[in-house]
């Protein structure tokens, strides 16, 4: 990062681009403090597009959804100096490349820590009562009123929860199952202090196939990286009960989509509620076929309070880029 005072002259302002429209509020004030390139419509830009949009300008505040790779760098010149990401996630965007041509990267953590735990309980509760396919018979008119064997489904108090991933989110799953009853168990590369162990009633396993096997609800908050790509493959989901669920609300190449789809076909899976997919928006037809399983379309931090602080974060990142600091979410590689 650069030391000096300022990166622009006075009365000079970074041009920001966005790649993808933003909450009003979010892209007024930043028109108010940049000299912004908003989106007309709200779109997935293509490569070149994308490429036409990094050259012109100072500043890039990409989505989720943008590819942000080595190539498209090395093409969009040297005008670009920092991708100010809208949102926490930054597996899309290649951090070495970036850092190699002096491209800061920066994200949005812990804005969307309580919401998408919120998503986590939500798909745990729809799952194990069924909510769904009640809701479907109720629109269709098809309910004939109560019957003592109707749509039954199970019990989440009293069960074990494995968090895969014990970061703020899955710390915030963990303080939510426990005042449903339920028992947290977790997995992590490292295990958690003593003390938090305790406030959060937590158990650690070093062994993910050992605690696939003895949970009945595993809740993934693991981020995607090379070491996580399928870390629920075939084999560690069929170590699970055949009456376990499976909740995924970070990342969906964390999941062997595939071996997950085969399972809860054949029964060897109870359930499943996903909010992430391992290919973006293209889901599976054999998955969202399954009664069994709740597809949400990626509303984990969908909150208008969610979306209006991840903006604030990024326009703070940019400002203190902007004026020779070192912006506070600054993206290294060795966080990945």
């Amino acid at each position: 990062m650069p030391n000096s005072p300022t990166l622009f002259p006075a009365g000079h302002r970074p041009r920001v681009a966005l790649t993808r429209r933003l909450p009003e509020e979010v892209e007024r004030r930043m028109a108010e403090l940049f000299d912004l390139a908003p989106r007309g419509e709200d779109t997935r830009l293509k490569p070149g597009e994308m490429v036409a949009l990094m050259q012109a300008s100072d500043v890039l505040v990409p989505t989720v959804t943008d590819r942000i790779d080595a190539a498209m760098m090395a093409d969009a010149g040297d005008r670009l100096r920092l991708i100010a990401n809208y949102g926490a996630g930054i597996d899309h965007i290649d951090v070495e490349a970036a850092r190699a041509r002096g491209i800061a990267v920066t994200n949005t953590p812990g804005v969307m820590t309580e919401d998408t735990a919120d998503m986590a309980l939500a798909l745990i509760l729809a799952v194990a009562r069924r909510i769904p396919e009640g809701l479907a018979e109720m629109q269709a008119g098809n309910w004939n009123g109560w019957s003592p064997t109707a749509l039954l489904g199970r019990r989440i108090g009293g069960r074990q929860l494995g968090i895969l991933g014990m970061g703020r989110i899955g710390q915030a799953v963990a303080r939510r199952a426990r005042a449903f009853g339920m028992s947290v168990h977790y997995h992590n590369r490292r295990r958690l202090r003593p003390e938090i162990e305790e406030e959060l009633g937590a158990t650690w396993w070093d062994s993910l196939d050992r605690m696939l096997g003895h949970v009945d609800i595993v809740s993934v908050n693991a981020p995607h990286t090379p070491s996580t790509y399928h870390l629920l493959n075939a084999r560690r989901l069929k170590l699970m009960k055949p009456t376990s669920v499976v909740v995924n609300t970070s990342r969906g190449e964390v999941i062997d989509e595939n071996a997950l789809t085969r399972m809860l076909r054949a029964g060897e899976i109870a359930g499943a509620g996903l909010d992430v997919f391992e290919r973006g928006h293209e889901i599976n037809p054999r998955l969202r076929a399954l009664p069994n399983v709740v597809l949400l379309p990626h509303m984990g931090s969908a909150t208008v309070e969610g979306r209006l602080e991840m903006g604030e974060k990024a326009i703070i990142n940019i400002r203190t880029w902007a004026d020779g600091h070192r912006p506070p979410d600054l993206v290294l590689p060795s966080m990945l």
